[in-house]
C-alpha cells in the first residue's frame, strides 16, 4: 500500500490524499461502507459500484471466521474472489465484536476467549490468530487485535486496556512479519490507537503507534458513549502526534457532522453501519437534513426522493412511493434507502475533497444547512 498526500486545507488540518493498493486507489477523504458479512446489507456490488461508487468497503474478521469460516474463503481464493468485490477491502480485526460481548468473553494475556453469538461455541482470539485469519480472508488493509475500552471507563481500567492492546500490537506486528499474504499481493497492517477519553493515554499511544512505521494507523475506542466533543479533543491529540504522511484511519464513525469534524481534525478514512442501519429504519440523510421516510406527510408527496440527489435512485422514485414501500414491508424500500444513504455518504467525502484542494473546507463546512439535523 503507498500513501500520497496530496493537498492540506489553508486554515484547517483537513487532507486530501490517494491510497493505491493491489485492488485499486482511494481518494481521500473515504468513506467505506460496512460490509460485515462480505456483503453490504440490501445493497447489490453492481449498485455500490455505479451508484454508490465506492471505492473501498470493510468486512469484519470476527463474523467471517465464525461464517462462514477460513476454509471456504481459503478454498474461494479470498474475500475479493468469494464475493465478487474487486476493488479493496479493510477487515476490522473484530476487537470491538469482542468488546460487544461483555457477558460472554474473557481477556487474558493470551487473548480474548468468547463464546458465538451463532452457536454458543467456545473461540479463542489471540493476536496471532486473528493476523492468520485476516490473512486467509485477504483484505488489502488489516488491523491489529485490540481491546476496545468502553467510553466511561475508568483511569486504571483505561491504563491497563491500553497496556494490554500495545504487548497485543508487538505480537501482531511479529506474525505479521512472520507470514506471508496468500494470494499474490501485498497486505498492510494498521495499529489502532486506544486510550479511552484521557489525554496522556491517547498521547502515548499514538506515539507508540508513531514509531512502529506501518503503512497507517487507526483510531479506535471513539464514539462508543463519550461525548461528541470529547471525541474531537481525543483526534486532536492523537493527529498531533500520528504521521502525516500516513493516512489516519476514524473507526466506526459516524454522522455527516462527525466525519466533517474529524476531517477537519485531519482523519482520512471512515467507517460505520450508519447510513444503511438507518436507511433500512427508513431515515434518509439529505443535503436538507435527516427525513424519516415513515412519516404521514410523505404520503402524497410525488416528487423525487432528493432534488440533484447523489443517487440515480432519487430522481427515480418518489417520496411517496418510498414510503409506500416501507409501508407494505417491501424489501426494495430498505434498498432504495440504503443506496441512497451510501451515495449521500460517498458526494459528502467527494465534495470535502474538492474543497480542500481548492482551500477552502471550512467555508465549504460552514455553509452545508444539514450540519447538526
Amino acid at each position: 500500500m503507498n500513501f500520497q498526500l496530496q493537498h492540506i486545507d489553508k486554515s484547517t488540518r483537513a487532507r486530501a490524499g490517494l491510497i493505491s493498493t493491489a485492488h485499486g486507489t482511494v481518494e481521500t477523504p473515504v468513506f467505506m461502507p460496512v460490509g460485515t458479512q462480505g456483503a453490504i446489507k440490501a445493497v447489490h456490488f453492481h449498485e455500490l459500484k455505479d451508484d454508490v461508487d465506492a471505492a473501498i468497503i470493510l468486512s469484519n474478521t470476527y463474523h467471517l471466521y465464525l461464517r462462514p469460516g477460513v476454509e471456504i474463503i481459503e478454498q474461494a481464493g479470498g474475500l475479493h474472489r468469494f464475493s465478487g468485490w474487486n476493488r479493496p477491502i479493510l477487515t476490522d480485526s473484530g476487537g470491538f465484536q469482542v468488546f460487544s460481548l461483555t457477558a460472554n468473553r474473557k481477556l487474558r494475556e493470551e487473548g480474548a476467549e468468547f463464546r458465538s453469538h451463532i452457536d454458543g461455541s467456545l473461540h479463542l482470539f489471540t493476536p496471532e490468530k486473528v493476523i492468520d485469519i485476516q490473512r486467509s480472508i485477504g483484505a488489502d488493509i488489516i488491523m491489529a487485535f485490540d481491546e476496545c475500552t468502553p467510553g466511561n471507563a475508568d483511569y486504571e481500567y483505561a491504563r491497563r486496556s491500553l497496556a494490554l492492546t500495545e504487548r497485543w500490537l508487538d505480537r501482531c506486528i511479529r506474525r505479521f512479519g512472520e507470514t506471508e499474504a496468500k494470494y499474490g499481493y501485498e497486505q498492510s497492517l494498521f495499529p489502532i490507537v486506544q486510550g479511552c477519553v484521557y489525554r496522556d493515554l491517547r498521547q502515548r499511544a499514538a506515539e507508540n503507534a508513531a514509531a512502529k512505521n506501518a503503512d497507517g494507523n487507526a483510531i479506535g475506542g471513539l464514539a462508543v458513549g463519550e461525548p461528541a466533543e470529547t471525541m474531537y479533543e481525543m483526534i486532536e491529540t492523537v493527529n498531533a502526534i500520528l504521521p502525516e504522511d500516513k493516512p489516519r484511519y476514524l473507526m466506526g464513525v459516524g454522522t455527516p457532522a462527525n466525519l466533517l469534524e474529524a476531517i477537519e481534525r485531519g482523519v482520512d478514512m471512515f467507517d460505520c453501519i450508519m447510513p444503511t442501519r438507518n436507511g433500512r429504519n427508513g431515515q434518509l440523510f439529505t443535503k436538507g437534513g435527516v427525513i424519516n421516510i415513515r412519516n404521514k406527510q410523505w404520503e402524497n408527496d410525488f416528487s423525487p426522493i432528493e432534488e440533484n440527489g447523489a443517487s440515480a435512485v432519487d430522481s427515480l422514485y418518489s417520496k411517496a412511493y418510498l414510503r409506500h414501500l416501507f409501508a407494505a414491508g417491501e424489501i426494495l424500500g430498505l434498498q432504495i434507502a440504503s443506496v441512497h444513504n451510501l451515495a449521500f455518504y460517498r458526494w459528502l467525502m467527494k465534495e470535502a475533497r474538492k474543497h480542500i484542494v481548492e482551500g477552502n473546507f471550512a467555508a465549504w463546512k460552514a455553509s452545508l444547512g444539514f450540519i447538526g439535523n
